[in-house]
């Protein structure tokens, strides 16, 4: 594509060379560079893509994107913007032929219960005979394939190759989960969604938004990009604030179970491997039975219904829909251990995301609840406390333990949640190392125990001092207990 093509309608300033060239990729990460390449030299959190226009240079970029004074003497054309990040969420929608105009595009924002709300409006949507894909936590799935990705949402070029990939392989509809950071980051500037979904909000991410109202007002900036519905969780008290605050210019539908909304659950009755509850809808009402248990369920489930409502999918085919998916990895996975004592594995990783567990498992716990948690390295350290309080006021032991420390100390982290666990009185050990802490689980369970694994979920490695190590906790499992035999 043209240069010119690329920048045309965007501010910016040409300070050397031509716009006529025609451009054959575009990139933010000089190692990746081929020979044609536009270089993007982009701000991150902790390296400036401007120290690397050499190295995109020699690797063959034709032009380059800056958006700070330098003296490039190098026979290139050198474009000057006032914000590098986001001109590549511009340039990449145009690079791409803006693939999110030719699809359906959903997107859902919240703290907890985005990945399951997407698996279940693809259940649903696919029984509809759509052809869905997914970009989100466990990574992008495009028809039979799957690729994992680095982050819940990724940088602007990631999102609009994988929207082209989709328009190629004829995919008509996108679920995509939209971070706070991604609508902070201007991840998705410059593309729209047809729906929009809030789940909850719960106290995560301060690392970064450094208060609640910066969080949700990160989170807030979906619903003016909607265009067909928004669709909000009525029962959180930031969905309604949403409600209050976005109007009805988009038609809105609510959810929810306790206070009064258009998609909402009756006679809900759970067991600890599936719940039962009756559907409500304009168009009547139908009996739901999920393979997954828990309240959190039925709310994700609520979710997905009403955006299949929203899209005119009749009942029987939302019930199929939810009735058919077996289970999401790592949420609330059950693993098969054939022992007298249950092991589940849960991403939960923020206090109300593992009172969410707790409860549900609490319910139902014939022996003693014990959990393996710890908290993530270079991240918010306010809610450390908190989820060692949250475990131990539900735990009859808690195992605190390392999870992804990064370039933290793992003790230290620890430590900080240990603060909560100690206000409770609970039972506590300390084990740093995360796979000698979930075998002392395995070798301490009684008949009838329940094992919450909690944090990684789906995750299948660790960062620890910046490398990514192999780390399953699945396999862990099962291998130990099958060399124990």
């Amino acid at each position: 594509m043209n240069l010119k093509d690329i920048v045309k309608d965007y501010q910016y300033t040409l300070l050397k060379g031509s716009l006529d060239i025609d451009i054959t990729g575009i990139n933010n990460d000089s190692r990746k560079i081929e020979r044609g390449d536009l270089f993007i030299a982009e701000r991150g959190f902790t390296v400036d893509g401007h120290d690397y226009i050499d190295k995109a240079i020699e690797n063959g970029a034709i032009a380059v994107v800056i958006d700070r004074d330098l003296d490039i003497k190098e026979d290139i054309t050198v474009i000057k913007v006032e914000d590098s990040v986001d001109a590549l969420a511009r340039f990449s929608s145009i690079f791409n032929n803006r693939p999110w105009e030719q699809l359906e595009l959903i997107g859902i924002t919240g703290t907890n219960g985005k990945t399951s709300i997407t698996y279940f409006i693809k259940s649903i949507f696919e029984e509809y005979n759509k052809k869905v894909g997914i970009i989100g936590t466990i990574g992008a799935i495009i028809g039979d394939e799957k690729s994992d990705i680095t982050n819940t949402t990724p940088n602007a070029l990631i999102i609009h190759k994988l929207l082209k990939e989709m328009v190629d392989k004829s995919i008509d509809t996108c679920i995509m989960e939209v971070s706070s950071h991604a609508l902070e980051l201007k991840r998705v500037n410059y593309m729209g969604f047809h729906v929009g979904i809030f789940t909850n909000l719960s106290k995560d991410h301060l690392d970064y938004h450094e208060t609640m109202d910066k969080y949700f007002h990160s989170k807030l900036k979906l619903f003016s990009k909607t265009k067909k519905y928004n669709i909000i969780n009525i029962d959180d008290n930031y969905g309604r604030k949403i409600i209050d605050l976005i109007g009805e210019q988009i038609p809105l539908l609510t959810y929810g179970i306790r206070n009064k909304a258009d998609i909402f659950a009756t006679d809900v009755e759970f067991s600890l491997s599936k719940v039962k509850f009756n559907l409500n809808t304009p168009q009547g009402k139908i009996e739901i039975k999920l393979n997954i248990p828990g309240e959190f369920s039925v709310y994700n489930s609520l979710a997905a219904a009403a955006c299949a409502y929203a899209y005119g999918i009749d009942l029987d085919t939302i019930k199929k829909g939810l009735e058919s998916l077996e289970g999401i990895k790592g949420r609330f996975e059950v693993v098969p251990t054939n022992t007298d004592y249950t092991v589940i594995i849960d991403f939960a990783h923020t206090a109300d995301g593992l009172e969410k567990v707790l409860k549900v498992i609490e319910k139902f716990a014939e022996g003693r609840i014990i959990v393996v948690f710890g908290a993530g390295g270079n991240r918010d350290r306010t809610k450390r406390p908190e989820m060692g309080e949250t475990v131990g006021k539900y735990a009859d032991l808690s195992i605190v333990t390392s999870d992804n420390p990064r370039f933290e100390d793992p003790e230290s982290i620890i430590d900080d949640v240990l603060v909560g666990t100690r206000k409770t009185g609970g039972k506590f050990v300390k084990i740093i190392d995360r796979e000698e802490a979930i075998k002392y689980a395995l070798d301490n369970a009684k008949p009838k125990d329940i094992i919450l694994l909690a944090g990684k979920g789906h995750e299948t490695y660790t960062i620890i001092n910046g490398k990514t190590l192999p780390f399953d906790e699945r396999q862990i499992v099962l291998d130990y207990l099958n060399n124990k035999k």
